[in-house]
Order: structure tokens, then sequence, then C-alpha cells
């Protein structure tokens, strides 16, 4: 089975800050990830149950409405019997409408917790599909901070849709609702003005258009910038967060170098950035609250001007006039619901904009690494394994007269089950791209791989990645622990040298942090006398451990003699206990007059960070 990468350069060169989606597309998007979600019925329900609440409450509110006129009726009257029955009246109202509000917002907590459920697993599936989350790191912009994305954003998305979707279908029903109230109220009214007369059906509603659209209009104009504010805002948060949990992550070399003080002055500077968009943002919003308070002081005086002509010629008795103004304040407040929530839904834009890019560069992460000429992938049979005129290219989708690269020195290579070869070569070399691309990683070359069934394979890249949890579910990664018998575990923890840690098996902890880098190394090491592999990829792992813990490792390695091994590095350890047969690596020419091939050998590693390396492959330990 052959398998070619071929295509154009890959997207990995370019520093993406956004896509040129449309609106509509970005929902179509998020729509979309949402009805292919598990919780699909669970939203559908409770949003069908919210529908029907809102609109009983809208009911509710126009017979509230409609209570004005008899109540403020029967204080012009001095009515006390009628005033009493009244209230009585409104308390069984009130009370109807304060349960639809409880259930309201117990709904809308509700749905909003299962909608970000549904993002936020949509998202974390699409992270971790096969090799997207390490080439997504290696793109730029977008590739940075995706624990921000997948937690905050998803997060702030989820909440701040169903509220906007819920406030803007709440005030289209009161809008529909009352427009027809005030149009009856205002209807047939002659305005007599110097000697003429002319009526305006239901000049009320038109009032009340005109105050709310002059208000949204001013309100886009004062608050245009606030979009990319808070989109500049989420991106200079995110930066801040990571630069913080980087520091502390790697605070023992930080202290060790004397660099605390380099650290403090580069935190600080993400600190100022964070704050001078917040200090634009604030000023942004200062000058949208002088249009939406000077509006929403002007609402307690504008129904009653408006309704006035009526109510002193005659035509509205003093209950209609105040069942005019809530009609009015209604109305109002629907059509105004865009200009009150200019700034909530400016942050909502720009959070659907960041989720709707990481999600869009992660679906082209499947198309997105395609190269010319690239190296081609066979499958084997499980026994063999071949290397033909492999050649590696420095950086993904240039050509090796553009950047350099390197070329296995033997040209054609037939490597059987059970033998054991190291691969090392010119010091200017990454090598590190050689078990990039025989993980399927790094398809920049030419050449052929011929490569054992993947299930044949495992991969242990130099930096050792220790999952939290129990040591017992940390030994058997990424397979589930009861795979394995208790007894074969703490036999392999023996071998690797890790004695001590037979009794925590099912201890929980962070054992990245508890764990030296050599004791973790070992559990990858322990670990491969329980899967027993037909194959093994090493990246440098014996490199820069301890000499007795190099020497417990290579006496693992040899009770494996049916383990073909291929160890891409220089470990003289390796090199005296197992005798393995040595291939060489060859760095080739660049033609660049500003890089030297070393030095882009070294910035090949910069576009794959090794901190990432614990993502390799399917079975990488």
């Amino acid at each position: 089975m052959a398998n070619s990468v071929k295509g154009g350069k890959g997207i990995q060169g370019q520093d993406r800050v956004g896509y040129d989606l449309s609106l509509t597309y970005r929902l179509g998007v998020m729509f979309s990830a949402f009805w292919n979600s598990q919780v699909r019925g669970k939203v559908v329900g409770l949003a069908i149950l919210l529908v029907l609440i809102i609109l009983a409450t809208a009911y509710g509110q126009v017979i509230l409405n409609e209570w004005n006129a008899p109540f403020y009726d029967s204080l012009e009257r001095r009515d006390l019997g009628e005033f009493f029955r009244q209230l009585e009246v409104f308390a069984m109202i009130a009370g109807a409408l304060l349960l639809l509000n409880v259930l309201q917002a117990w709904l809308n907590q509700m749905t909003a917790l299962y909608m970000r459920e549904g993002l936020s697993r949509d998202l974390v599936d699409q992270w971790f599909k096969r090799k997207r989350a390490l080439k997504l790191s290696t793109i730029g912009i977008i590739g940075v901070n995706p624990d921000q994305r997948l937690h905050e954003d998803s997060r702030n998305l989820a909440e701040s849709t169903t509220n906007l979707a819920l406030g803007l279908l709440q005030s289209t029903i009161l809008l529909v609702s009352f427009i027809g109230v005030l149009w009856e109220l205002s209807s047939g009214f002659i305005f007599r003005i110097s000697g003429y007369n002319f009526t305006i059906p239901g000049y009320m509603v038109w009032a009340a258009i005109f105050y709310a659209a002059s208000a949204s209009v001013l309100s886009q104009v004062v608050g245009r910038k606030l979009v990319k504010l808070n989109a500049d805002r989420f991106s200079q948060e995110a930066e801040l967060r990571f630069a913080l949990m980087h520091a502390n992550e790697n605070m023992p070399a930080i202290t060790v170098a004397h660099g605390e003080e380099n650290e403090r002055k580069r935190i600080n500077e993400n600190i100022s950035n964070v704050l001078a968009v917040i200090k634009r943002l604030a000023m942004a919003n200062t000058n949208l609250t002088w249009v939406s308070a000077g509006y929403g002081w002007l609402v307690i005086v504008i129904p009653i001007i408006v309704a006035a002509p009526a109510y002193f010629s005659g035509g509205l008795t003093f209950g209609q006039l105040m069942m005019s103004v809530g009609a009015f304040n209604q109305v109002n407040t629907a059509l105004r619901w865009y200009v009150a929530n200019f700034g909530p839904i400016a942050e909502w834009r720009a959070t659907l904009m960041r989720v709707t890019d990481f999600r869009q560069a992660l679906q082209e992460m499947d198309d997105g690494f395609k190269f010319e000429d690239g190296i081609v992938y066979e499958e084997t049979t499980p026994d063999t394994l071949t290397l033909k005129d492999v050649v590696i290219v420095a950086k993904l989708g240039e050509d090796i007269e553009d950047c350099g690269g390197f070329r296995l020195r033997e040209t054609d290579v037939t490597i059987k089950a059970g033998e054991k070869v190291m691969i090392n070569g010119d010091h200017s070399v990454n090598r590190r791209l050689l078990f990039r691309a025989m993980a399927g990683l790094w398809p920049s070359g030419h050449g052929t791989m011929g490569l054992p069934p993947i299930d044949d394979m495992l991969f242990i890249p130099q930096v050792a990645y220790v999952p939290g949890g129990t040591l017992r579910e940390a030994i058997a990664f990424p397979e589930k622990p009861e795979d394995y018998d208790t007894a074969a575990i703490e036999a392999a923890l023996e071998a690797a040298g890790l004695h001590s840690l037979v009794a925590r098996l099912d201890s929980r902890a962070r054992w990245d942090k508890l764990l030296d880098a050599d004791e973790q190394k070992a559990i990858g090491f322990a670990r491969l006398l329980l899967v027993k592999p037909r194959w093994v990829v090493f990246d440098e792992v014996l490199e820069g451990m301890e000499p007795e813990w190099q020497r417990t490792m290579t006496k693992l390695l040899a009770t494996m003699p049916d383990t073909g091994m291929i160890y891409i590095g220089r470990s003289e350890t390796y090199l005296e206990v197992l005798h393995p047969r040595t291939l060489h690596l060859q760095a080739l020419p660049s033609n660049s007059d500003e890089e030297p091939a070393a030095s882009v050998a070294g910035s090949s590693a910069q576009a794959a960070p090794s901190r990432h390396s614990r993502a390799i492959a399917a079975k990488t330990v």
C-alpha cells in the first residue's frame, strides 16, 4: 500500500490571525457542530420549553399592562373597593409571572450548560483528531494557547449565544404583543396645529420606532470599534495566561539560571499589553454609555410626552395614559434590544470569530500539509522495514536547494524484525526530523519509507510524556490500565529501576512534577515490557540520562531480542550493550546565503517545537 504526500506548499508558513469568513458561515459552522453533537436532543427540548415559557410570559405581561387601566382609573376616582380588588388581581398576575421568570432562568442556565458541553466536546474532538494538534502548533499565532479557545472561549460563546438568542426571541415576542396595543390606543387621534387638523394612525408606534432607531444608529456609530477591541483583548489575555503558565512550569530552570528578572519583565510586558487593550475598551464602552444611559433616562418622560396630546385632549383616561406608557416602554425595550446589547453582541462576535477560526484551522490540518515530491510511505510486511533513497528537507514545504536538509548515506536499507540499528551522523543534522518522518509527521523530503503496520510500531520521543492520574494509568497510556495485569506492571517497573513506585501504583498525582526526567523516561521503557511491540523507534532517549539509568534501560532493551529497534542518536551505552548496525546521516548543502545548513537545521526544530513532541505518532509514549 503506497501513500504519497502530494500538493503545494503547506499552510505552516502562514501566521494566521483570522479567516475572512462571513458571520453567516461562522454561524453555520457552529450550528453544524452543535447539530452533530450528543446534546442536540437535550438542547432542542429545553429550547421548546423556553419558547413556551417566553410566550406565556409575554401573554402575562400584556394582561399586566391591561391591568394598568382599571387600577389607575380607580385611583383617579378614589374608589377604595376597586383599588383593593385590583391589588388582588395584581398579586395573581405577578405571582404567575414570578413563577415563569424562575422557570425561564433555570431553563436558560441548563440550555447554556448543554450548549457548552456540545461545543467543548466538539472542539476537543476536533483538536485530538490524528496529528491535528501537533500540526496546528507549527502554523503560527492561531496554534498558540489552544487551551484558551477550548476552555474560556467555548464557555463564553455558549453562554452568550444562549443569553442573546433568548433575549432576541423575547424582545421579538414582546414587540409583536405590544405594538398592537400601542397602535390601538393611539389610533383615531386628531392633531390640531395652527388651524390644521390631521391624523397619524398609530402615531405612538412610530414615535417608539423613531426613538429606538435613533438610539440604535447612534450606538452603532459610537460602538463600532468594540468588536475588534474585544477580539484583541481575548488574544492578549490568552498570551498573558500562557506566559504565566509557561513560567510556572519552568520555574526550576528559570531560578537556576537567575532568570527571574528577565521573566518578570517579559510577563510585565504581557500585562501592559492586556491593560492597554482594556483601557481602549473602557474608553469605547464609556462613549457607548453616553448613548445607552442618556436614552435610558429620557425613556422615563418620553412615553408620557408622546401620549400627552391624546390625554390632554380627553382621548385617554388616566388609566389608559398609564397603559400607553407601559406599552410604549415595552415596544421601546423590544426595539432597543440591539442597542442595550451592543457590547455583549460585540464580545459574542469576537468570541465566535476565535472559536470558528480555531475549528476551521483544525479541519484544514487534514489537507494543509501536502507537498509535491514528498516522502512516499509504503506498508511492508510485519517483519520488514525499508528505507530507500531517504532525504529529509529541513523546513516543511521548502526545497532542499532553499533550506538544506540531510540524507541517509546508505541508500537502500532493509531492517528485519529483531535487528538492532543505530542511526547517527553529522552534528549539523537535526536527527529529530528523521524520527518525525518515520512517524508520518514530517513528509517533507524524498525517497521511500517502507514501514510495518502502525499497530506493530511504537515511537518513543526524546521528551517523555507522563499524563496525570494514577501511575497505573500513566504506564498504560494510551491504552486502558485494565488492559494489563498488576503483576506485569509491577515487574515492568522493577525492571526499569522504579522500585519505589510499585507501592504507589494507584496513587493520583502530577507525575510529571514529582518524577525527574530520567524517571519519566524510565516509565516509557517499562511500558515496552507491557506492550511487547514488534518495532520500536527511539529519538535520542538515552542522551542526557545518568549513566546508571542508561545501563538500566539498555539492559531492559536486551531482554527484548525479538523486537526490532531503531535508535536515532549517539548513545555509547546502546552501542556497547546491543551492538547495533550503524547507519549514517549526512548533511546536504544549502544554496541560501543567509543561513548555513547547520543553523537552518536548528531552526526547523523551532518550526515544530520540541515541547509538542509528546504528541508524536499514534503510539508514542
